[in-house]
């Protein structure tokens, strides 16, 4: 059984890296979206999971988190399945949180021009650190 300072000594050492892809390896391309039948009835959509991940630029560490998304269609409603499969795409990215979650509400902007929409990207606690961060958009 190796001691504890046998365990620093190799610890210290620990340089393992997870191959990390940018942040052009995001598929927006695989956000769908369907008509609305409801125009201008301010209903109010919201979507949230608890499986986000994606990886820190700096470790190459992975960070999980949940995202919730809150949005008024305009003429368009964003395909759910289409939005895991994208949200996928983040797995192996190194992107800190404060960019993704302004990369995600840009992406599912230009997918379904929605009235308004709020983006909250909230990662689970690491470090001791809890960090949630809120974009927003409002159509003009």
């Amino acid at each position: 059984m190796a001691s504890i300072k046998d365990l620093q000594n190799k610890y210290e050492t620990l340089d393992e890296k997870i191959e990390m892809e940018q942040e052009d390896a995001i598929k927006s391309n695989l956000l769908m979206a369907f008509n609305y039948e409801y125009e201008g009835t301010n209903t109010s959509v919201n979507i949230d999971t608890s499986e986000f991940t994606a990886l820190c630029p700096w470790t190459g560490l992975p960070d999980f988190g949940s995202i919730y998304i809150n949005y008024i269609p305009n003429k368009l409603c964003i395909e759910l399945k289409s939005l895991k499969y994208y949200l996928m795409t983040y797995t192996r990215v190194g992107i800190v949180q404060e960019h993704a979650a302004n990369k995600i509400l840009k992406d599912l902007v230009m997918c379904c021009d929605p009235v308004s929409m709020t983006v909250n990207l909230d990662y689970k606690v690491r470090g001791g650190i809890h960090t949630s961060v809120s974009c927003n958009y409002e159509r003009n």
